[in-house]
């Protein structure tokens, strides 16, 4: 895509050295990924690369905001984002992704792309709960709120009669 050809580094003539790219992202950006979690936003992104002879190492910073919704009033806020990840390209004979943060790139290739990081980066950065910020402090336990009268039904009962030979033991209990 035309949208992900800006952040396409040629690493055939690059030395074997540390290298700075800077990257700028919008609307635009997001917009050119088929899916619904992020859809709109900027941000600016700062690589750093280390090139060896074996492997390319980066230190991604990115920084900016996205515009979500919220999950309780359905109004669109601006989270703030700031990002420092690492990702290294292995030389070998193939395409192969290992892990979250490498993968194996030919000999022979002419560059990497980082859309594709630079999105996920991104995206795992979206909190799980989207809350406005001006709801976050009110109380939020996050789970079931029980009220005065349920609680009261799941608390024993203190009229209950007590074993005396278990009384002993409750005393034990309380001392701990």
């Amino acid at each position: 895509m035309k949208e992900h050809s800006k952040y396409q580094i040629n690493i055939q003539g690059l030395e074997n050295k540390r290298h700075e790219f800077d990257f700028e992202g919008d609307d635009a950006f997001f917009e050119s990924f088929e899916q619904e979690l992020i859809e709109k936003g900027n941000f600016k992104a700062n690589i750093k690369l280390d090139k060896s002879s074996t492997m390319i190492r980066l230190d991604v910073h990115i920084l900016g905001s996205v515009t979500l919704v919220c999950d309780r009033s359905l109004e669109e806020f601006e989270e703030p984002i700031e990002i420092h990840e690492k990702y290294v390209y292995k030389f070998g004979d193939d395409y192969e992704i290992v892990s979250e943060d490498m993968e194996v790139i030919p000999f022979e290739a002419m560059g990497i792309n980082l859309a594709r990081n630079l999105f996920e980066y991104i995206g795992l950065a979206v909190p799980m709960k989207r809350i406005h910020p001006d709801l976050r402090d009110e109380d939020d336990e996050g789970g079931f709120v029980f009220s005065d009268t349920i609680e009261e039904k799941l608390k024993p009962k203190k009229e209950e009669f007590v074993d005396p030979r278990w009384a002993a033991l409750q005393i034990l209990k309380k001392d701990l």
